[in-house]
């Protein structure tokens, strides 16, 4: 055996032991942050499987079936109103080929009287509410209640009024930024450095990568949420591309990289909360939380309120 193998071997073997170690027992070097709220039952934009999304109406129904947070996006108005709505451009939800910029709040279209559902492809929400709702409304509504806000686009006038409404109604702890870019993201801490964020598709990548080079148990972690998908959703009700193959690609690579009961033990156990999206049937509620997720983002608040009552009631006779 050469010297350097010599020395290399047992150092090498000493780091993995550590590094597993460590990645086990998370609290012997970092205090865990301390969750605000637990959100085990999520409502994708209100619940837009049992209500047209982001309207009121779907956020009352989220509320009754005992939702613990609301999942939205916001756009700005033209005249420079905060309003919860997943696209920039109105065809899709209201057949108006306008973008939410160039309309005042007073101007904005009726949403259709039906909508399919994104993630369950074929299946149609209505309701009888088809206003957009403005932020500041629904803060006043539920002033309490735990929101996770993603802005997609790196516009600073609607970062600083989200953040401006927060502080308003003194809602910094209960109110999560997210969002897919590294650089939209900067400028949200940047405007309400009180908010606790998740991470960037970026910080994502740079924290697997961490857990599979034995890094992750020593690196601190900022972040206090992690928003996933779940690999099992894509090629059945979630479709990032336009090729069935690369979708059936996807599901396999992403399902290694991501599905580590090790990883997400971990994660939690630094507080970290792990909510996985955008689930809608029992068999997907069954593998996040199986994987040990915190909660699920659903669609149909109804069905993942059932499951877990269920599985309470299930937990508590056994």
């Amino acid at each position: 055996m050469s010297p350097l193998l010599y020395y290399a071997l047992p150092a090498l073997g000493g780091y993995i032991m550590l590094s597993i170690f460590f990645l086990r027992r998370p609290r012997l070097l970092h205090t865990p942050w301390v969750p605000a709220f637990c959100p085990r039952l999520g409502a994708h934009r209100g619940g837009s499987g049992e209500r047209l999304e982001n309207t009121m109406e779907a956020m009352e129904n989220a509320m009754a079936l005992r939702a613990d947070f609301l999942e939205l996006d916001c756009q700005l108005t033209k005249d420079g109103v905060v309003v919860v709505s997943h696209d920039k451009n109105l065809l899709r939800q209201s057949g108006l080929n306008k973008e939410v910029s160039s309309l005042d709040f007073e101007n904005l279209p009726l949403y259709k009287e039906e909508l399919e559902v994104y993630f369950s492809p074929g299946h149609f929400a209505h309701g009888s509410d088809r206003h957009m709702v403005r932020l500041e409304d629904l803060f006043r509504r539920f002033p309490r209640t735990p929101m996770s806000v993603e802005v997609k686009g790196e516009n600073e006038e609607l970062i600083h009024k989200i953040a401006g409404l927060v502080r308003c109604f003194d809602r910094s702890e209960i109110t999560v930024w997210a969002s897919e870019k590294s650089s939209v993201m900067q400028k949200c801490k940047a405007a309400n450095p009180e908010m606790p964020f998740s991470f960037t598709l970026s910080r994502a990548f740079w924290m697997l990568l961490l857990y599979y080079v034995g890094l992750l148990p020593f690196i601190p972690i900022p972040e206090k949420f992690v928003f996933s998908f779940l690999p099992t959703i894509i090629n059945r009700t979630y479709f990032p591309f336009s090729c069935p193959g690369l979708n059936q690609l996807a599901a396999m690579v992403s399902k290694w990289f991501i599905m580590r009961k090790s990883l997400i033990r971990h994660l939690e156990g630094r507080g970290i909360q792990v909510i996985f999206w955008c689930l809608n049937e029992e068999s997907d509620f069954d593998v996040a939380f199986g994987l040990g997720a915190t909660g699920v983002i659903t669609d149909y608040p109804t069905a993942l309120r059932r499951y877990l009552d269920n599985h309470r009631t299930a937990a508590r006779a056994s």
